[in-house]
């Protein structure tokens, strides 16, 4: 498969609660991030919620990169995709380490070009295959 680009979809457990309750340590975290994937930001939004929680998007070129959080339960949902051939595995060891996760799981997705699809054979949907690469739970050290 011709590869456009990586998609990691992380959850991270037992996080630093106050750290995800915080619009401006999010913020940090996601652009250092960013700086750690070494893409280019084109814009960026953050949003809190009451009576906790935070949204963060960032569009890069190659790009995004989401978090949410649920600080009551320690825990963020990640989304880092990169094409151009960047690598989004520096980014999510940064946020890993800024968020304070405990531990983690991820899912890397590999995205591909249309010609790749076999047009004059669809699937069906009994055919789906869910394929992706699954790590087993990490720890932060």
């Amino acid at each position: 498969m011709k590869t456009l680009g990586r998609h990691l979809v992380a959850e991270f457990y037992d996080c630093d609660a106050k750290k995800l309750d915080d619009v401006e340590a999010i913020q940090r975290a996601m652009k250092a991030a960013v700086v750690e994937v070494k893409a280019t930001v084109v814009g960026e939004l953050y949003y809190h919620y009451e009576p906790h929680g935070v949204t963060g998007t960032i569009l890069i070129a190659e790009s995004h990169v989401s978090v949410h959080t649920w600080p009551e339960s320690g825990y963020a949902a990640v989304d880092i995709f990169t094409c151009g051939g960047l690598d989004p595995r520096p980014g999510f060891r940064s946020l890993m380490r800024d968020l304070g996760a405990g531990s983690c799981r991820v899912q890397e997705l590999l995205r591909g070009l249309e010609d790749d699809v076999d047009q004059a054979h669809p699937i069906s949907p009994e055919e789906v295959i869910i394929v992706s690469r699954v790590a087993p739970l990490m720890t932060a050290d």
